[in-house]
């Protein structure tokens, strides 16, 4: 039975986390592997809605912010040698990678 490794990325900057896939992509080239993905999963919306006037006096208006948590997938075969290229990647601070072998 091959055993796969699930790779789970996770940040704020949709190009930062594109870059990530493609050089994970180009691992999986260079060393043969059989690649599945890059998956992309709903991105989850976080919003904050407060009133601008601190004290509740004159008209009702509102600031809203709002983040974004974009989510990519990507399975690959768990060789050893694609999986030591793959810790060798360098991850910005703001991009989430989780490893899972399954």
């Amino acid at each position: 039975m091959v055993r796969k490794a699930r790779i789970r990325l996770v940040s704020t900057d949709y190009k930062k986390l594109n870059e990530i896939c493609e050089e994970i992509k180009d691992i999986a080239k260079k060393t043969g592997v059989r690649i599945s993905g890059p998956i992309p999963l709903p991105t989850k919306r976080l919003v904050v809605v407060t009133r601008k006037a601190p004290s509740g006096e004159g008209t009702h208006t509102f600031d809203h912010w709002e983040m974004r948590l974009h989510k990519r997938l990507i399975d690959l075969d768990a060789d050893e040698r694609a999986l030591r290229q793959l810790m060798r990647i360098r991850v910005p601070e703001d991009v989430h990678i989780e490893i899972e072998l399954i």
